[in-house]
C-alpha cells in the first residue's frame, strides 16, 4: 500500500511539473507576442520563463529522489526487521522446545547448533547495521598496519566454507603472486569484513550449485588485487555503478528471494576507499554470473 501511494504521488508530482511548464510556455509565448518591440521587456521576460522552468525541474526532481529515498529506508527498515525477528523467533522456538520435551542427546546437540547459528546470523546482521553507520562516518580513523592479502583472503574463504557447508570445490582459492607475497596497509578487521561480504553476496546470489572463484593477483608492483567471480543470477548492466549505494538492492523477483539489508556492498565500497583502493562489478548480464574485484595500493 505505501509503494503504490508513493508511485502515485510521484506521478502526480511529474504530471503537475508538466503542466506547469507547459501553462509557463503557453504565457511566455503569448508574452512575447504582445511585447515583441519591446526587446529589454523581451530579454527579462525570457531570463525569468527561464528561472521558472528551471526552479520548476529542480523541484520536481527533488521531490522524486526524496519518495525514492523514503523507499529505501522503508525497504531497508523492513529487511533488518525480518533479518532480526527470524533467528529470535526460531532460537524462542527452540528453547521452548528444550524445557517442555524430553529430547535425546544427539537431538538437543542439533538444536544447540541451529541456535548457534540463528545467533552467528543474528550478530551478523546486528554488526552489518552498526559497521554501516561507522562507515558513513568520513572523519573516522582506522588502524592501519602492513597485512598479507592472500592469508587474510584464504582466512576469508575458510570462514565462509564452515558459515554454508560448503567444501574446497565450492569456493576456489588461487594465488597469482610475482615478486613475494603482496601486502598492504589495512585494518585487518575493515578488511576482513568487505572481502566476506562479497564472498557472502556469491553464494547467496548462486542459483543451482554454488560455484565461486577466489583469486588474489599482484597486477604490479604498486597494486594488488581480490578478485571474486561467481555463476550465479548476475546483474544487469544498467545496475552495476548503483548496487554499491546506500540501502539499495537490485529490483527483480529473483533478487527479492534473498533476504538483505542492501548495506553490504555499500560497506564494501566504504571500506576499499577509506583503504585508497577502488571496487567495481563485472556481468555479463542477469542469469551469467558477476565478478567483483578489488584494487588496493601495495605497502
Amino acid at each position: 500500500m505505501a509503494v503504490s501511494g508513493r508511485r502515485k504521488s510521484i506521478a502526480f508530482f511529474i504530471t503537475l511539473g508538466a503542466c506547469l511548464v507547459a501553462l509557463a510556455v503557453a504565457l511566455n509565448v503569448g508574452w512575447i507576442i504582445l511585447n515583441a518591440r519591446e526587446i529589454a521587456l523581451l530579454v527579462f521576460g525570457i531570463i525569468f520563463f527561464l528561472l521558472i522552468i528551471t526552479g520548476l525541474v529542480l523541484n520536481t526532481t527533488f521531490l522524486i529522489r526524496e519518495i525514492r529515498r523514503n523507499e529505501q529506508h522503508d525497504a531497508f527498515i523492513n529487511a533488518v526487521t525480518h533479518e532480526l525477528k527470524t533467528p529470535l523467533a526460531s532460537i524462542r522456538l527452540y528453547l521452548e522446545t528444550l524445557k517442555k520435551r524430553d529430547i535425546d542427546e544427539n537431538k538437543r546437540q542439533e538444536f544447540y547448533d541451529v541456535m548457534l547459528a540463528d545467533n552467528d546470523r543474528l550478530l551478523q546482521t546486528v554488526e552489518q547495521v552498526l559497521r554501516a553507520g561507522r562507515s558513513g562516518q568520513r572523519r573516522r580513523k582506522i588502524n592501519l598496519r602492513k597485512v598479507d592479502v592472500g592469508e587474510l583472503v584464504r582466512e576469508c574463504v575458510d570462514l565462509t566454507r564452515r558459515r554454508y557447508n560448503l567444501g574446497p570445490d565450492a569456493v576456489s582459492f588461487a594465488e597469482s603472486v610475482n615478486g613475494g607475497r603482496p601486502q598492504v596497509k589495512a585494518d585487518p578487521d575493515e578488511l576482513r569484513a568487505a572481502i566476506s561480504n562479497l564472498l557472502d553476496n556469491a553464494v547467496k546470489y548462486s542459483v543451482k550449485e554454488v560455484q565461486v572463484a577466489v583469486e588474489v593477483a599482484a597486477l604490479d608492483d604498486k597494486k594488488v588485487a581480490v578478485r571474486i567471480e561467481d555463476h550465479g543470477v548476475g546483474i544487469p548492466s544498467a545496475q552495476l555503478k548503483r548496487i554499491f549505494k546506500r540501502f539499495y538492492r537490485v529490483p527483480g523477483r529473483v533478487m527479492a528471494r534473498v533476504k538483505g539489508t542492501g548495506l553490504g556492498l555499500f560497506i564494501v565500497r566504504s571500506v576499499i576507499e577509506k583503504h585508497g583502493g577502488r571496487v567495481f562489478a563485472e556481468s555479463e548480464g542477469p542469469g551469467r554470473g558477476s565478478r567483483f574485484t578489488i584494487q588496493l595500493p601495495r605497502a
